[in-house]
C-alpha cells in the first residue's frame, strides 16, 4: 500500500506543478490501463472461467448489489446537489455505474475473486448501459436521457476487457505443453516468459497507472476547487455505505471470504474512467461534468488503496463471511 499512495502523491505533485503535462499523461491512461488489466487476467484461470460464471449465488448478489440498492444510495445522496445541473448529472453518471475494469485488480489485491468478478463483467456493462437513461430519467429527468452515448461504453469494453482478455486467454494457451509430460517447445516457453515477465510488472503498472490518472486530472480539479469540494463529501459517503452494505450483503448471502471481497469491490467501485468520454462529450454548459466525474476517480483510487487492507479484515477467511475482530488482518491473497 506504501508504494501506491506514492504513486498517487506523485502524480498528483508532476500533475500540479507542470498542468501542462496533463494531455500526454490523460493519452497513457488506457494502454496503461489496458496492459495493468492484461497482467491482471494472466494470473486468472480463464479455462475456469465457465465454472466461475455459473455461480448463480455471487452473480445475483452483485447485480441486485449494483442495480438496486446503489440507485437508492445515490438517489438520496443526489439530492444534495439536485439545484445544480452539473454537479447532479455528473453524480449521477459516475456513481450509477459499476465499475468493470480496474476493479478486478484491487479485488485480486485484497484477495477477492477475481474470476467471478471477470465472470459477472458482461451483465454489468450491459445492464449498466440499459438502465442508466432510465435513472437519468427517474433522477433528473428527460433531458438528462438525451444526452447519454453507448459508444464511450462499448470502446471502454472493447480496448479494457476484450483485448486483454482475448491476449492473456492465448498466452495461456500457448503457454501449456501440447501433450502431459512431453518438454515444452519454443512457443510454450516464450508464453511463460511472458507471464512472468507480466507478472513481475503487476506492481510497476498499477503504480503507473495511479500517477498518470491523477497526474492527468489533478489540475483541472484543483482550478473548480471551489465548486467540486461539495461532491467530495458525497463520494466519501457513497464508499462507506457501499462497504458497509457489500459487507452486509455478503453475510446475508452466505459468500465465502473471496466472493463476499469481490462483491463489497463491486459495489463500491465506479465506471469513471467508462463514462469520462461521455462527460466530455456533453454542452459547453455542462463543461463541469467532466470534472465531477474525475474528482470521484482521485477519491476512488486513494479510498480502493485503503479498502486493498481494510476489506480482509472485514471479511475474513476461513468459511462464510463473518466480521473479524478489530485488529484482526487476513492478509491479502
Amino acid at each position: 500500500m506504501p508504494l501506491y499512495l506514492a504513486a498517487i502523491v506523485g502524480g498528483a505533485l508532476l500533475g500540479w506543478c507542470a498542468p501542462a503535462s496533463a494531455p500526454a499523461l490523460a493519452l497513457g491512461i488506457t494502454p496503461l490501463l489496458a496492459l495493468l488489466l492484461f497482467a491482471t487476467f494472466l494470473g486468472i484461470p480463464l479455462a475456469q472461467l465457465r465454472r466461475s460464471a455459473g455461480d448463480l449465488r455471487f452473480l445475483c448478489a452483485v447485480l441486485a448489489l449494483n442495480f438496486l440498492v446503489v440507485p437508492v444510495v445515490v438517489y438520496a445522496l443526489s439530492r444534495f446537489v439536485a439545484d445544480d445541473r452539473a454537479l447532479l448529472l455528473g453524480v449521477l453518471l459516475v456513481l450509477l455505474t459499476p465499475c468493470v475494469d480496474y476493479v478486478i485488480v484491487f479485488t485480486g489485491l485484497a484477495g477477492g475473486a477475481r474470476d467471478r468478478l471477470l465472470a459477472a463483467t458482461p451483465l454489468l456493462m450491459l445492464l449498466q448501459i440499459l438502465l442508466l437513461p432510465v435513472y437519468l430519467l427517474l433522477f433528473a429527468g428527460s433531458e438528462a436521457v438525451g444526452l447519454i452515448e453507448v459508444a464511450p461504453f462499448l470502446e471502454a469494453f472493447l480496448l479494457l476487457i476484450v483485448l486483454p482478455l482475448a491476449a492473456a486467454a492465448a498466452v495461456q494457451a500457448l503457454g501449456r505443453p501440447s501433450a502431459r509430460g512431453a518438454p515444452a517447445g519454443r512457443i510454450p516457453r516464450l508464453a511463460q516468459t511472458v507471464d512472468g515477465a507480466v507478472q513481475a510488472l503487476m506492481v510497476p503498472l498499477m503504480m503507473a497507472t495511479l500517477a498518470v490518472v491523477v497526474g492527468s486530472q489533478v489540475a483541472a480539479v484543483g482550478a473548480e476547487a471551489a465548486a467540486l469540494l461539495t461532491v467530495v463529501p458525497l463520494y466519501l459517503a457513497f464508499l462507506v455505505v457501499m462497504v458497509a452494505v457489500g459487507v452486509l450483503a455478503a453475510r446475508l448471502t452466505r459468500l465465502d471470504a473471496p466472493a463476499g471481497r469481490a462483491l463489497v469491490f463491486s459495489g463500491a467501485t465506479r465506471n469513471s474512467l467508462v463514462v469520462l468520454p461521455l462527460a466530455l462529450a456533453l454542452p459547453p454548459s455542462l463543461a463541469l461534468v467532466p470534472l465531477v466525474v474525475v474528482t470521484q476517480t482521485l477519491v476512488e483510487l486513494v479510498g480502493m488503496v485503503v479498502l486493498v487492507r481494510l476489506v480482509p479484515r472485514l471479511i475474513r477467511h476461513p468459511g462464510p463471511v463473518v466480521l473479524s475482530p478489530a485488529g484482526a488482518a487476513d492478509p491479502p491473497g
